[in-house]
């Protein structure tokens, strides 16, 4: 028998949608048994993890081909082909190339084959697709990668590439796939998903691109939206939250912090008070919507008092999940040469934001106790509200991938716990 192939994500969402078409890329070049791990550069924990992983692989599977790719091989892949469990690294860009899986060259026992161009000479998205996620209710399709934006702390530019975007066209034909494949939602993501359409003709806007595919494509029941950045969305994506049922009262902000000078040193285009204006204003037009954030802990230069700032903002924004990444010092981005914060510190601060967002989010689901709650099943017995709350329920499963009306009755372990509605 054949043996699958096997592949280990890190990373964002943008990476499991392109993990997805590479498992197809490599099933398809006969590539059986092979192992691929698609990395992450966010964090040094991220690449860390990345390398241990790759040794445990070679140590459950010592036949095994091991290819590596994803953001931290582009922008480090001399240091995982020197691995020598490693036989192939792939660049970000390569990897989306069926050809690069066609009897790729490989090397063992000594230092891997490369195939890792440069990413910033890459001016098109390029156009890739996957037939479905297996048996999960929720996809992810691409529509941006890239970044033109230059955050002082950040190395994904150049893992990435500069902003390019997926044609309208093709967008709206990969959503249609996924649905008629029976996949009731999915998530528009991209790295710098706010900035889509500037390379485009006629420069169209994220809130355009929403209204297209929420028209051409009816029978997707729900919709939502990747990590954005605030100060760059547009009227008639506002105007599509305000009226669109089928797009998901979540939004996540890229905010990173909530001190203003913490802001300008990490090359931000918001101040907090911007932040707070923008959950102001989208409360307004969609009372129900919730707030997920980003946020550094520990940033060089941060004082006790900018840190304060950032917690309070937690609360000013009225920020439901937290997404909290201690600093992490990367080599070649101009953070990495201003006065570093003691590790500790971030350490300590980094506990206090998570406990912050822990405190946020079980408020939020107490709140939801004794009321009702529209929930799509991603199993049999458990689903998300159009919040992304989880909630799970006793009793007869029901069909994934179904939607059911649903009375919670209590918030057990994190998690809502409730009834059908018969």
């Amino acid at each position: 028998m054949n043996k699958p192939v096997d592949v280990i994500t890190f990373g964002c969402r943008l990476n499991a949608y392109e993990s997805e078409v590479m498992k197809a890329h490599a099933a398809g070049a006969g590539l059986e048994g092979a192992v691929v791990v698609n990395t992450c550069a966010v964090t040094a924990e991220a690449q860390r993890q990345a390398r241990q992983a790759i040794r445990k692989a070679r140590k459950t599977n010592p036949d095994a081909r091991i290819i590596v790719t994803g953001c931290a091989a582009q922008t480090d892949a001399a240091a995982f082909a020197a691995m020598p469990e490693v036989d192939l690294v792939l660049g970000n860009e390569e990897k989306l190339k069926p050809e690069s899986w066609q009897r790729p060259v490989m090397a063992r026992g000594g230092t891997a084959a490369v195939n890792v161009a440069d990413i910033m000479s890459v001016t098109k998205a390029r156009s890739v697709s996957v037939a479905g996620f297996g048996e999960k209710t929720r996809a992810v399709v691409q529509v941006q990668t890239g970044c033109d934006h230059r955050c002082t702390f950040c190395i994904i530019p150049f893992g990435r590439g500069n902003s390019r975007s997926v044609p309208v066209s093709q967008a709206v034909q990969q959503v249609r796939t996924l649905v008629e494949a029976g996949c009731p939602e999915v998530v528009l993501s991209g790295v710098d998903i706010t900035s889509w359409g500037a390379d485009l003709d006629g420069q169209p806007r994220l809130g355009s691109l929403v209204r297209t595919i929420l028209r051409e494509v009816p029978a997707l029941k729900r919709m939502r939206i990747s990590s954005i950045d605030s100060v760059e969305a547009d009227d008639e994506l506002l105007q599509a939250i305000a009226e669109e049922e089928r797009l998901m009262p979540h939004l996540h902000l890229s905010l990173q912090a909530g001190d203003d000078m913490v802001l300008k040193r990490m090359k931000r285009r918001h101040l907090r008070d911007d932040a707070i204006r923008f959950c102001e204003d989208v409360r307004r037009l969609r009372p129900d919507m919730v707030f997920g954030a980003d946020i550094i802990a520990g940033f060089p230069t941060e004082t006790d008092e900018m840190f304060g700032n950032s917690l309070k903002l937690v609360d000013e924004c009225g920020l439901t999940f937290l997404h909290v990444f201690p600093y992490s010092k990367r080599p070649g981005t101009p953070a990495a040469k201003m006065p570093q914060v003691d590790g500790a510190v971030i350490k300590e601060r980094a506990k206090r934001l998570r406990e912050k967002g822990e405190a946020r989010l079980s408020a939020f689901m107490r709140s939801h106790v004794a009321g009702t709650a529209d929930v799509l099943f991603e199993t049999a017995s458990r689903g998300r509200t159009p919040q992304f709350v989880q909630v799970e329920i006793d009793g007869t499963g029901v069909e994934p991938g179904t939607m059911h009306a649903v009375r919670i009755t209590a918030l057990k372990d994190g998690v809502l716990a409730g009834e059908l509605i018969a």
